[in-house]
């Protein structure tokens, strides 16, 4: 197994065993796509270009703003949750969550996750 095919294997699994989770992908921190398990309908490099995007220009904004070191990015519509958070120097964790998800029950599963993801990226 591959350790692309682990990383899906742990975003699939994850998935399925937390409530309000929809979708997931780990990306680049350059901004491309690692591994994916969005919809299809979702392109994934526009996913990755956004996330990468968005956690660079957040960085700057905790830094500036003298917030300590960023631990994530929770982005809130109308339809539900985009959570980012970093996996290691070189990746990071998009998450799509419903609007009735458990973000306390989510976050502690990202940062389990987070570092799962880390460790295999740097094996």
């Amino acid at each position: 197994m591959t350790k692309i095919d682990e990383i899906l294997e742990l975003l699939r699994n994850m998935e399925a065993s937390t409530p309000g989770i929809e979708a997931s992908a780990v990306v680049s921190t350059e901004g491309l796509p690692i591994a994916s398990a969005m919809p299809q309908e979702v392109d994934d490099a526009v996913v990755a270009a956004m996330a990468s995007a968005i956690l660079s220009v957040s960085e700057r904004v905790s830094t500036e703003l003298v917030r300590g070191k960023l631990q994530q990015v929770l982005v809130q519509g109308d339809l539900g949750y985009v959570i980012i958070k970093g996996a290691g120097e070189n990746a990071l964790i998009t998450v799509l969550a419903r609007n009735d998800a458990n973000l306390g029950l989510i976050l502690m599963v990202l940062k389990k996750i987070s570092e799962e993801i880390k460790r295999l990226l740097e094996e």
